[in-house]
């Protein structure tokens, strides 16, 4: 019996001018990617977010009030935030003589 073999890659060709090619060289190589993975992964992320600021959520009158109820509560402090936001940042100077 013959077996049908689905083809998972499908080549995309760009012309691109050099300053471009650049950049994403640069940057795939900041990310220890090849250009066909950066670019790949930037496409799609991208695409991902289009579709997702285009998608309308529904939901039921009563689950939008459980929703917004949710949202008006008051926030929980979360510790581990908290000493974040109490630290000192890195290029802040740490005299002593202050």
């Amino acid at each position: 019996m013959a077996r049908s073999t689905v083809r998972k890659d499908h080549p995309l060709s760009m012309r691109l001018p050099d300053a471009d090619i650049a950049i994403i060289d640069r940057a795939a190589s900041l990310r220890g990617r090849s250009r066909t993975e950066f670019m790949r992964d930037a496409a799609v992320r991208t695409a991902e977010e289009v579709i997702m600021e285009n998608t309308i959520i529904r939901m039921s009158p009563e689950g939008f009030a459980a929703f917004t109820d949710l949202l008006d509560r008051p926030a929980k402090p979360v510790p581990e935030m908290v000493e974040l936001l109490e630290r000192s940042s890195p290029w802040e100077a740490k005299s002593a003589t202050k």
